[in-house]
C-alpha cells in the first residue's frame, strides 16, 4: 500500500444513549469525550442520535424521533400565518 494516504483508525466507542446501546469499532472519527469500557481501557465516544438498536427497520417498532425541535422551530419562525383556511384560501 501507498504510505501517508491511509487515514488514521482507532478504536472508538459509539453510544446511543436513547437505546442504552453501545458498541467498540475502529473509526477515523475523534472525540474530547471518553468512556471507560468494559476491558478497562478508556476510548473516545460518539453519541449518536439512532442505532441499530433503537432504528424502526431493525427493532420493528415505530418511534417519533424529533431531537432537532423542528416542528418548534417552525411554529416559532412562522407561527399562525399557515393555518387550514389560508391554505384553502390561497388554492382558490
Amino acid at each position: 500500500m501507498k504510505p501517508g494516504i491511509h487515514p488514521d483508525y482507532h478504536r472508538v466507542v459509539f453510544r446511543d444513549r436513547g437505546a442504552d446501546f453501545a458498541f467498540l469499532t475502529r473509526s477515523t472519527l475523534t472525540s474530547d469525550q471518553t468512556i471507560e469500557w468494559e476491558d478497562g481501557n478508556t476510548y473516545p465516544v460518539i453519541d449518536v442520535e439512532i442505532s441499530s438498536a433503537s432504528h424502526p427497520f431493525w427493532t420493528g417498532k415505530s418511534r417519533l424521533v424529533d431531537t432537532a425541535g423542528r416542528v418548534e422551530k417552525f411554529r416559532a419562525r412562522y407561527g399562525d400565518r399557515y393555518t387550514k383556511a389560508d391554505r384553502q384560501e390561497a388554492r382558490a
